[in-house]
């Protein structure tokens, strides 16, 4: 069976992880999920750096040995990654004995390699970054990341001849192209490199936290030499050869941005000079910013991720950090944005989905559904399309591209389900092959979609598996075999709605009896369900739909849809597109001059490719036809009045 070594960057224990923190976690987490889907053997480490002075005088503003307090800060920690779902195989410490063994023993193999020797270092030393700063890198002589005046330290130390082995390193990057991703910090760490090198201290003197160095046990290892030495600690480096044999060299380190100089150049040349393999890649992911800033403990700018878990939920929080940020560059986070998101994929989109297959397979079909013999499936060729494009963007780490070809399968069984019309399929007896058909064309492609996003949402997607019939443990689903078109009866199972929406302006628009909103989505709300009784709302919550008054200008029909018109009104404020699902009442010519009532201040909505920008609202007769909702008077409430 194939292998795959996965790494994080262990994290300071000076205070609680925030978002930006689990940021890589989770991504780190999505791409060992994905690896073991597609049945390599898979070791995905993380862990805590205790070593730094950080830490060290965290302990002792509590009072606490620093042991013990690392010991308090290990369970935070885990009790964070539990939370969000975090499936690491092993977490390590630097404060364990395995760690230390390795550190000593690389450590005299540099030694012993002649690549270190003494001297002193006078300079800029950022105690949060734990990290010594040449003057080139400062801004208005602050650290630039942590926007705070380093210290300027003098002191005795061992160095390591970095500068020897950049010639070596340009000839690895030239030989690997994809060593270190994305292109972005590959190009920084190639000007680092073509500009030349300087060596680096590896020890401090006058302190007693870290391990001591071998020749000289009155200094210790400087903590980032230190804590890279870990990713080959936790595989047996100097204590279980056999062990180090099967997993070294790590696949893939991810590391943030501001650290890929450490992992993409100093890591590598220590390996050099210990004679050892280098990882086989590096990637830099970007920053997950609060309000345009970075998220950051000493900036005050973080968020626990907890609060963002309890607000939604691990699996929203996990796909918005995966879905919205393009991998390896920076991202924001805001509440707002948050939620809207999750409405939108979630609560309206998948989660509906998911609920409509479910209701329609037990309302026509007693929930067993199956192929019909012969039958041609019309979403298996995308679904096959959608597969491929997936696992092309995962084997490279493009998460985001992996998770937008997911939710266009969703997209497409949406589109489906309104082209099909099950609902009008129930009623006609000589279409029932059609209609069984269909209900398990729509189950099987939420059942592959719901693999595909198992990695980013494993508890939501195991529940969507269980609902649509897949037998056996997720942890035998396999990518190849289980993401193809498959047959054979199933029994769907119908839950309670995975992702309750957040109640929005629009939501109650859609809950009113009597009326339904035409978006070309209204067959979600009343064509194949029984229509519900309406939860009554108070007047503030009506209040905050927004209906106006808008002149049709233009319509044409949607390419492919039976129900749906792309209309262009105007609003009295300049004009925008609304999907309609009318086309069975109305061709476009007859809308043309007509004044509508219309939701302004709905969320934007893609239907059948084309973005939707609002609600016409519509009655329906005995038939279930749309009959638009007009104005006795137009002229008397011109395009832009407020409906109240």
């Amino acid at each position: 069976m194939a292998r795959f070594y996965l790494t994080t960057a262990i994290d300071y224990v000076n205070s609680r992880p925030h978002l930006g923190t689990a940021y890589e976690k989770v991504t780190a987490d999505v791409i060992a999920r994905y690896r073991r889907l597609c049945g390599f053997s898979t070791h995905f480490l993380m862990g805590n750096d205790e070593h730094s002075q950080n830490v060290y005088q965290r302990a002792l503003e509590l009072g606490l040995e620093p042991r013990a307090y690392c010991d308090q800060m290990e369970q935070v920690f885990r009790d964070v990654w539990a939370k969000l779902a975090v499936s690491f195989d092993d977490f390590i410490r630097t404060t364990e004995e395995r760690h230390r063994v390795a550190v000593t023993t690389l450590v005299q193999r540099i030694a012993d390699a002649g690549d270190l020797y003494e001297g002193e270092y006078e300079g800029w030393y950022c105690v949060s970054c734990e990290a010594f700063k040449p003057d080139k890198d400062l801004v208005d002589g602050n650290c630039s990341i942590h926007q705070t005046r380093p210290e300027w330290i003098k002191e005795k130390n061992h160095f390591f001849r970095l500068s020897k082995y950049r010639d070596r390193l340009l000839q690895h990057y030239e030989a690997n192209p994809t060593f270190l991703q994305p292109d972005a910090r590959r190009n920084e760490m190639l000007r680092l490199l073509e500009g030349g090198l300087e060596d680096i201290s590896v020890s401090r003197t006058g302190q007693s936290w870290g391990i001591p160095l071998p020749s000289d046990p009155s200094s210790v290892v400087y903590v980032w030499f230190d804590a890279l030495i870990n990713y080959i600690a936790a595989v047996g480096y100097g204590t279980d050869d056999e062990r180090f044999r099967k997993w070294w060299p790590a696949d893939l380190h991810v590391v943030g941005k501001d650290i890929t100089r450490f992992h993409a150049v100093v890591w590598p040349a220590m390996l050099m000079s210990a004679g050892l393999a280098l990882p086989r890649r590096v990637f830099g992911h970007g920053w997950v910013n609060w309000q345009g800033q970075r998220m950051s403990k000493s900036l005050g700018t973080s968020v626990d991720p907890l609060d963002a878990a309890d607000r939604l939920g691990p699996d929203p929080l996990r796909l918005y950090l995966v879905k919205e940020i393009a991998y390896g560059h920076d991202g924001d986070f805001t509440w707002e944005r948050f939620e809207e998101r999750y409405n939108a994929d979630l609560a309206n989109n998948f989660g509906n989905l998911v609920n409509r297959v479910a209701v329609m397979a037990h309302k026509y079909r007693g929930g067993r559904l199956a192929p019909v013999p012969g039958a041609t499936p019309q979403l298996a060729d995308r679904a096959a399309d959608v597969v491929r494009r997936y696992q092309a963007a995962m084997d490279e780490y493009q998460l985001h591209i992996g998770m937008a070809a997911a939710f266009d399968l969703i997209d497409a069984t949406n589109e489906f389900i309104t082209r099909s019309e099950p609902w009008v399929l129930a009623r006609t007896p000589d279409r029932r092959a059609e209609l069984d058909q269909a209900l398990f064309e729509m189950a099987e492609a939420v059942r592959i979609a719901a693999i595909l996003l198992w990695p980013v949402m494993p508890a939501s997607c195991t529940e969507i598996l269980r609902r649509m019939g897949q037998v056996g443990p997720i942890s035998e689903i396999r990518f190849d075999r289980d993401t193809a078109w498959a047959g054979g009866e199933r029994q769907i199972v119908k839950g309670p709605p995975l992702w309750p929406r957040i109640e929005a302006p629009g939501a109650v628009a859609a809950a009113r009896g009597g009326v339904t909103a035409s978006t070309g989505a209204g067959d979600t709300m009343t064509d194949e369900t029984e229509p519900a009784a309406a939860p009554r709302v108070s007047f503030d919550d009506f209040m905050r739909i927004e209906l106006r008054v808008a002149k049709v200008l233009a319509a044409e029909p949607i390419p492919k849809s039976k129900k749906l018109l792309k209309v262009t009104v105007d609003t009295g404020s300049g004009e925008r597109t609304i999907v309609a699902g009318i086309a069975r009442s109305y061709t476009p010519e007859t809308l043309i001059g007509r004044s509508v009532v219309i939701v302004a201040n709905l969320e934007t909505a893609k239907l059948m490719g084309v973005e939707s920008n609002g609600m016409m609202l519509a009655a329906t007769d005995p038939d279930g036809r749309p009959v638009l909702l007009t104005l006795d008077d137009p002229a008397a409430a011109p395009p832009g009045s407020r409906v109240r």
